[in-house]
């Protein structure tokens, strides 16, 4: 039987053009990013199951790419669960790596520590536009800083990443998941039930107010509590400052330091911001991850019509490697879908090295053929990007496909001088 020529479904092979822009974002999110003290690390792809496994990733721990125990420590004769044939998996995110790395390391880091990772991870998700099983993740992530200063940091590096990349008008979608849990005590429903609510709640922006009144309603939830629960949105979208008037509605259930914490960020990161973006209070806004404690957040942008990154603060999750919390919060910006509309808007890299192509004529003498890579070395000693390559016969052809990775100009050298 013939080999298999095309990728494992869900994944994808990337082209010389689109591995340009790829590396170009990588560098711009790296040296933003080391701009506001941000600090590299790299930790393994593969985690240990019980920490991939621990009911704090969402539905991502259903998308786990396990893998099975190897020699002696895999019995398949005795083997009655799963958890006797699997010891590891492909990291989902790069959150709880980075956690494990601090509990680890924490004693020979800086407090607070700011870091940046960069790096592949895997989901066994349904392909669909702008996602895939084998994708790249670039989080920054600071831990032992608990003011809003974490936020701030975080979204201000992260706007302006984009900015660079030049994007404009998207917005930063910010909540706080005890104005969730307020909302949510404030309607009625018993605590166990909140995250049941949360996930229908996370529908809004593709079912509406409507179809997630249905679905709760269907879920067996009372109608004063479900029609209670409605209302503050309904009363968000009425009101001159649907902000204000929904944490003075629930102040009750609130914690006394939300409100305020909130707009500090909200005022703090508009007063300061150097890209074109609003904040915007998202009460709909829940983002899956349990490990979420407090402030929430994520990009949109129009062109894309979905989330393009994410994150908020996660305090209680070192706690569960340590037994000590240390307070943590984080941004991971969607690469891959930054990288899918930079190039369906054919996009340009500013500033690109002038890129030449050297066509050698077959069977030129060894003497002539030095001349040439003489010439060739001194161009890319003055910062010229220069391919050397045999002239195929069919030239034109040849010269179209250099020109669709960027080579836009051509010297030809010929065996005979006279014909150069």
């Amino acid at each position: 039987m013939a080999l298999s020529k095309k990728p494992v479904n869900g994944m994808k092979d990337i082209l010389p053009n689109e591995m340009q822009i790829r590396d170009y974002v990588i560098n711009v999110i790296a040296e933003t990013y080391a701009e506001f003290g941000f600090t590299r690390i790299e930790t393994p792809c593969v985690e240990n199951i019980a920490n991939l496994s621990n009911k704090q990733g969402g539905e991502n721990e259903k998308l786990i790419f396990k893998i099975m125990k190897r020699g002696e420590k895999l019995n398949l004769e005795t083997a009655q669960s799963e958890a006797d044939l699997v010891d590891g998996g492909l990291r989902y995110d790069l959150t709880v790596p980075l956690v494990r790395f601090y509990s680890n390391n924490g004693a020979n880091l800086p407090n607070p520590f700011k870091a940046l990772q960069i790096g592949p991870v895997w989901r066994a998700d349904r392909p669909q536009r702008g996602r895939y099983r084998q994708f790249y993740q670039c989080d920054i992530d600071i831990l032992g800083e608990p003011s809003n200063l974490a936020e701030i940091e975080l979204i201000l590096a992260t706007t302006t990443t984009l900015g660079k990349l030049g994007f404009k008008g998207f917005e930063i979608r910010i909540n706080e998941r005890r104005i969730l849990k307020a909302m949510a005590a404030y309607s009625g429903f018993a605590e166990d039930d909140y995250d049941s609510v949360f996930i229908t709640l996370d529908k809004m922006d593709k079912i509406g107010l409507e179809g997630v009144e249905k679905e709760l309603k269907e879920a067996g939830y009372a109608k004063e509590t479900v029609d209670k629960y409605l209302y503050l949105f309904k009363g968000m979208e009425t009101a001159e400052n649907g902000f204000v008037w929904l944490t003075e509605e629930i102040k009750d259930f609130l914690e006394e330091d939300v409100k305020d914490n909130l707009g500090e960020i909200i005022t703090s990161v508009e007063a300061v911001k150097n890209a074109d973006f609003k904040m915007v209070f998202d009460p709909t806004l829940v983002r899956g991850m349990s490990y979420y404690t407090g402030t929430i957040f994520e990009i949109a942008i129009p062109e894309f019509g979905g989330s393009c990154g994410g994150g908020g603060r996660y305090d209680k999750m070192v706690g569960k490697f340590t037994g000590n919390d240390v307070p943590a919060c984080g941004f991971s910006i969607g690469f891959e879908r930054i990288v899918l509309l930079l190039l369906e808007s054919g996009y340009q890299i500013p500033n690109a090295k002038k890129k030449t192509a050297y066509l050698i004529e077959k069977g030129m003498p060894t003497d002539r053929l030095c001349e040439v890579m003489k010439e060739a070395q001194e161009a890319r000693a003055n910062g010229e990007q220069i391919l050397v390559s045999r002239m195929n016969k069919n030239k034109k052809f040849q010269k179209e496909q250099l020109m669709k990775e960027g080579y836009n100009d051509f010297k030809e050298f010929y065996k005979n001088p006279l014909n150069n």
